[in-house]
């Protein structure tokens, strides 16, 4: 079996591979605080690279992030009719009020285990969920948590559940989508081919993109996951380029410094697909700085990147 270095190694040639070229180089992210001639571009951040340093004061810390440059901002604050602690019309004035506007939301159902006997339950939870969301002016409303997967017959059900929670979100304008770490990318059986030697399955995403209606779903790739998951961007971007609206784009640290994202040839196909909007997720900072230090790093990166519109 190939490992992942060998992989990364190869995909070096196509996506990740900054050795080769193609990337903007590390010190673009250096953040000289020099002024931009090109126009603004409207980048966006997902706030749970923030953690700590956002919940202990929201109000200033979504003026911090549109003081940063930051257009728009992709939530991960909600749970039970609140946003971040806060009901939606307070939120929502503190958005406004930080020059900041919110396009996005990530939320997990209350199970990972989909069956026929709770889809009802979990339908209802996209009713209130839609409905508060709705209220807040969002455009894309997005599952980032995996459900539990492990064969043929569940990846059906949970295609099902998605599709009704895109129904329940287009009914009121809301854009709904399902966002990957590396997992999906691991292969169901059929369950009579369980325990069965030889049988290699399917690869769980590609169930779920196959088993989704395009007209309610929506996949938000983290770029940066589906390569962990030995996996090309470029080539989902070719097999489904009508599906990822909208993308994450994640390093393994800083943007632009790991040599490993080809952050390049991923804008440039999928501006090419049509690409709305993207946000930026940071996680694991390595270079002891602080969460506020390191999302502005990566909002320089892609300001100066010439390949980011």
């Amino acid at each position: 079996m190939e490992s992942k270095r060998d992989f990364l190694k190869k995909l070096g040639l196509i996506t990740v591979g900054g050795i080769v070229g193609g990337t903007v180089t590390p010190s673009l992210a250096s953040g000289s605080g020099s002024k931009l001639s090109a126009p603004k571009k409207s980048i966006g951040l997902q706030l749970y690279s923030l953690g700590r340093e956002l919940t202990e004061d929201v109000p200033g810390g979504l003026k911090k992030v549109a003081q940063i440059g930051y257009s728009t901002a992709e939530l991960a604050g909600y749970r039970e009719g609140k946003f971040y602690n806060t009901g939606v019309t307070e939120f929502k004035k503190m958005a406004a009020d930080a020059g900041l506007k919110v396009t996005g939301s990530h939320v997990n159902p209350p199970v990972r285990k989909y069956t026929t006997e709770n889809k009802g339950e979990i339908a209802d939870f996209w009713k209130k969920t839609v409905e508060e969301h709705a209220k807040l002016g969002v455009i894309s409303l997005v599952q980032p948590g995996m459900p539990s997967v492990e064969s043929n017959d569940e990846a059906k059900i949970v295609c099902e559940v998605f599709n009704k929670a895109g129904e329940i979100a287009k009914a009121s304008g809301i854009k709904w989508g399902y966002h990957n770490h590396s997992g999906e990318f691991q292969k169901a059986v059929k369950d009579e081919d369980k325990g069965k030697r030889g049988v290699q399955g399917d690869v769980i995403y590609d169930l779920m993109l196959n088993g989704t209606d395009p007209n309610l779903v929506f996949f938000e790739m983290d770029v940066y996951w589906t390569v962990m998951g030995q996996n090309d961007p470029l080539e989902y971007f070719d097999k489904y380029p009508t599906r990822f609206p909208i993308l994450h784009i994640k390093d393994r640290s800083i943007l632009g410094q790991s040599g490993m994202m080809n952050f390049e040839n991923i804008f440039n196909k999928a501006y090419k697909n049509g690409l709305e909007e993207f946000y930026v997720e940071l996680e694991g900072i390595r270079q002891g700085i602080t969460q506020f230090e390191g999302v502005k790093l990566c909002f320089d990166y892609l300001a100066k990147a010439p390949f980011v519109k």
